[in-house]
């Protein structure tokens, strides 16, 4: 078991680790989630792309003065043709002094709301702050794969309506250095640059995420070879809260 732990705080600029400790609108939420995986290495030499298609259950419960978020997905792994259904899960524990305790982590894929740049839901302060933004504030996380330091804005993109919520929609985009291997891909060494940009989308009633769409691009060349082959991997996810 991995236990990662992230400091939570009313701040915009640590918005991606905010996880509210008030009481959740919905204790119990489904989400219909797709991504894609495209590698593309030395040019037109290699190409892949692997597509993914589910849907996974959030449930929140409360341990004590803890309260223990667990996510569950079901979904279609579709790599180039070869189809495997998948089970992943991701648990976390947001601690009686606010902070998030990430625990078990199944989710390879990173496809569990629990496993992506936005919180799963934010607390009453960072709500107001979104509201009245006024343009783009800078800030800084690491990147959720190597963690790499990422640097970036982020901007208020307007309420909306989804499954009949009124939502509140946050935007952000960041940038930052590559130096190393990847989860997926340990026995490729890179160098270049990650670039993380997306949108999510949370209730105005309970700071709940229902929506979510996010792209991490990564750009460089294979430390190693001789002719330092480039490389561009793209991961793409999307998360849609179901009726």
């Amino acid at each position: 078991m991995t236990v990662r732990r992230r400091a939570a705080a009313g701040s915009i600029a640590l918005l991606i680790f905010v996880v509210c400790v008030a009481t959740l609108a919905k204790a119990d939420q489904a989400y219909h989630v797709d991504g894609s995986d495209t590698y593309q290495i030395g040019g037109s030499d290699v190409r892949s792309e692997i597509a993914y298609t589910g849907t996974q259950q959030l449930s929140v419960r409360q341990a004590g003065k803890a309260r223990r978020f667990v996510a569950h997905a079901d979904y279609l792994r579709n790599d180039q043709g070869a189809h495997q259904r998948v089970k992943a899960s991701f648990e976390s524990t947001i601690l009686p002094n606010g902070e998030q305790e990430d625990g078990t982590n199944n989710d390879p894929d990173y496809l569990t709301v629990l496993n992506q740049p936005f919180a799963v839901q934010l607390d009453a302060a960072t709500m107001h702050d979104l509201a009245h933004l006024s343009g783009s504030v800078p800030f800084d996380f690491p990147s959720p794969m190597t963690g790499a330091p990422l640097h970036g804005t982020l901007r208020h993109v307007g309420a909306a309506t989804l499954n009949g919520e009124p939502v509140l929609g946050v935007a952000f985009d960041a940038t930052g250095p590559l130096d190393g291997t990847l989860p997926d891909h340990p026995n490729l060494t890179l160098a270049g640059r990650i670039r993380m940009n997306g949108t999510a989308y949370y209730t105005e009633s309970g700071a709940l995420l229902l929506a979510l769409d996010a792209t991490l691009s990564i750009t460089g060349n294979v430390v190693g070879n001789a002719r330092r082959d480039p490389v561009e991997i793209v991961y793409k996810r999307s998360l849609t809260a179901l009726p």
